[in-house]
């Protein structure tokens, strides 16, 4: 009889545990430094309504994001740009898939400025000779005569790779001082009065934008939720989550509530905008 209690207790023990969330769906994120803030705010929100969903949300580049899903140790990839074709053979090659790639918000590049500068705007064009050093003083862009000062992303970064294909479209100069994450490039221009930068519209706080021309003759814009919508802003790219294969179980439903509205609604608090 007192085996049986025991047994008995144990068992409720192990159903309490159960039902507790100890048994745990765990979801991997790995990529873009650009998302992770809002990647995980939506981890965060989405395990407050679903305690059995487990989701742990790392950063460290839209390149290193990829390698992981590529490697198996991630099961959703963020990227702040699409995955290069070579990429996708490697994934082919191990998996026999091209993957999953599901647009989840937008953003616009933003032009971060030091709050001194009184540069308004600057085209596609001009910003392509700042970052190859063509231009190299203020002056030449109806600033102050001064030297221009680069700061940019590592070369792991989705938003390196990114604008340097969209807007400079030839080698960074190598004055250009890389630094880990776009807080850090903001950070950088913030303390820099010479200084430019570049990166997610998440982040531009305590700097100026620049508002972007597509050449001399056409209109200059901000990123804002009209102008990206609109198509008007130059630098609008998507952002991804890539996976192997079509989701199943809780990463659908997870990647499901993302899509809703309920999670668009979080793109925009957090700074950027939604993907439709």
């Amino acid at each position: 009889m007192k085996n049986n209690k025991i047994l008995s207790i144990m068992l409720i023990m192990v159903v309490m545990a159960t039902a507790t969330g100890f048994s745990q769906a765990k979801i991997t994120v790995k990529g873009s430094d650009t998302m992770v803030i809002l990647a995980q705010k939506w981890a965060e929100l989405y395990m407050k309504s679903n305690p059995a969903a487990s989701i742990q949300v790392t950063g460290g580049g839209s390149g290193v994001g990829i390698t992981a899903l590529i490697n198996g140790t991630t099961d959703i990839c963020n990227s702040s740009r699409p995955m290069k074709q070579t990429e996708i053979e490697k994934l082919k090659g191990r998996y026999n898939t091209l993957g999953v790639s599901i647009p989840c918000a937008k953003d616009g590049v933003t032009i971060f400025l030091n709050e001194s500068n009184k540069v308004q705007e600057l085209t596609l064009k001009q910003l392509s000779d700042i970052y190859t050093t063509k231009i190299k003083n203020w002056k030449e862009v109806g600033g102050i005569d001064a030297p221009i000062r680069l700061y940019g992303r590592e070369n792991s970064s989705g938003t390196y790779t990114y604008f340097h294909d969209e807007v400079v479209r030839a080698d960074y100069a190598a004055s250009v001082q890389s630094l880990p994450g776009t807080a850090a490039v903001v950070n950088a221009v913030k303390k820099d009065v010479n200084g430019i930068g570049y990166g997610g519209a998440a982040y531009a706080v305590g700097v100026r934008y620049a508002k972007v021309k597509k050449d001399a003759n056409s209109p200059a814009y901000v990123p804002t939720k009209e102008s990206i919508g609109k198509g008007e802003y130059p630098i609008t790219r998507y952002l991804y989550m890539y996976l192997r294969n079509k989701p199943t179980g809780e990463t659908k439903k997870y990647i499901d509530w993302i899509l809703s509205s309920e999670g668009q609604m979080v793109v925009t608090e957090v700074g950027y905008f939604p993907y439709k």
